[in-house]
């Protein structure tokens, strides 16, 4: 996977975090790395955005933003209202290939989930990713309702032709309830694709170094990590 494209099922599933922590365990095996946020919304001129957060945690990355805006919405409807041009898929997609020419991994984090407008046209994540012909890695919630998210996100991946290399539970609790401990379970058949790894809650919150060190015990192989679905679904990791 040269580009990676993150979504989520929705807000504040921890997508930035997770994005991190790819970053992390993809530098950890001596990869180079590129993070992509093509549009930032709800964050002013001079302040750190997503992509500046994924830096921080991960380190030694290259950052790339092509539009931002400041009012949290979606990124056509705060476009639209700051009077500025919208990102366009063709964009997303250019920018991205372009480091990938230059980088071993490239990761792209959407804003929102999988089909939150981009431009008036209705344009998506979707849609770049299909341009990139990139897999798209989805970030879950842990607790209850994830479930119906999760197999919506998968369905419409599918639905155009996507890759849909599995999920990531972007905030595993310290004191999981029985949702989230029966959606350990359920998460990999309700998305119709096998989990990637548990990202811990708070994770953003560890100095940087100790995050950077633990990232790879969080991912699957698949993402550069060492983490064993098998041992977390039986509740032994």
């Amino acid at each position: 996977m040269s580009v990676l494209v993150v979504t989520g099922t929705g807000t504040e599933v921890g997508k930035t975090v997770t994005t991190a922590a790819v970053a992390a365990a993809a530098l950890s095996r001596g990869r180079s790395v590129a993070v992509l946020k093509p549009a930032q919304t709800g964050v002013g001129p001079d302040e750190p955005g997503d992509a500046a957060e994924v830096a921080r945690l991960a380190g030694d990355v290259t950052l790339r933003e092509l539009a931002r805006y400041p009012e949290p919405l979606a990124p056509d409807t705060a476009a639209r209202r700051a009077g500025r041009p919208a990102v366009r898929p063709h964009e997303i997609a250019e920018a991205a290939e372009k480091l990938a020419a230059e980088h071993d991994l490239v990761l792209v984090e959407g804003a929102g989930g999988l089909l939150v407008r981009f431009d008036e046209t209705g344009a998506t994540l979707a849609d770049a990713a299909r341009l990139l012909d990139a897999p798209v890695l989805v970030v879950a919630h842990a607790g209850l309702g994830t479930l119906n998210a999760t197999a919506l996100t998968g369905e419409a991946l599918r639905a155009r032709g996507l890759r849909f290399p599995g999920v990531v539970i972007g905030s595993w609790p310290v004191d999981a309830d029985l949702a989230s401990r029966c959606n350990r379970t359920d998460l990999p058949e309700a998305a119709g694709a096998p989990l990637l790894g548990a990202v811990p809650e708070r994770a953003g919150a560890l100095p940087p170094a100790d995050f950077r060190a633990a990232a790879p015990g969080w991912l699957a192989p698949r993402l550069d990590g060492v983490w064993d679905a098998e041992r977390f679904v039986k509740g032994t990791a």
